[in-house]
């Protein structure tokens, strides 16, 4: 049997009430409403899950407005394509977005558009940026713990036989930053051995 299932949130931060969505929701048909007090940012919502992992083909999931479903186009539209996959319909009251109408799949088509777009611009930039620092010199990646001086350091005290333990407490590291160094040292040690 088809039957509207609301979502209703609002974020823990926010001195707020689901109890306004909620009526719009019951108004609107749904009978069965999960609530939620989360960020609208997070993926980890229960609620959120356990409503879509409850969806049949031919329900149709309800939101108040779409931001109360994710504030991330990224993250909306991985909802919506499950939503979709449990063969399953989309609406935004607000919004009066409804996937079950030509215009609101039209709508869900365009909302894929813009994120595809998005995420090219994100690229296009990223790449960008990359090649205007390495023409400035500049490699990407995080900057090293420890200065070369410092490497030097940790060699000869590994050579004098103390412990990457001693060491990295020393130093203030974790382990793992001694072990990379001395892997660091013997692949350059390597290269210049003939």
């Amino acid at each position: 049997m088809t039957q509207a299932a609301g979502y209703a949130r609002v974020s823990k931060a926010e001195d707020q009430d689901t109890a306004p969505q909620i009526e719009a929701l019951e108004a609107a048909g749904c009978t069965r409403v999960y609530e939620e007090h989360a960020s609208g940012g997070r993926w980890d919502r229960p609620e959120l899950h356990r409503l879509l992992d409850r969806l049949e083909p031919g329900d149709v999931l309800a939101a108040w407005k779409l931001d109360r479903l994710s504030r991330s186009l990224k993250d909306l539209l991985l909802i919506l394509d499950r939503v979709e996959k449990a063969g399953a319909g989309f609406r935004s009251l607000t919004e009066n977005i409804d996937s079950t109408t030509a215009s609101g799949r039209m709508m869900m088509q365009m909302l894929g558009s813009f994120a595809e777009f998005e995420r090219a611009m994100v690229r296009e930039r990223t790449q960008a940026g990359l090649r205007s620092a390495r023409a400035q010199g500049r490699s990407g990646g995080r900057q090293p713990k420890l200065s070369p001086h410092q490497q030097t350091e940790v060699i000869t005290m590994l050579t004098a036989g103390r412990s990457t333990a001693d060491i990295a407490r020393l130093f203030r590291v974790h382990r793992a930053t001694i072990s990379r160094i001395v892997n660091n040292f013997a692949v350059k040690d390597a290269a210049r051995t003939p």
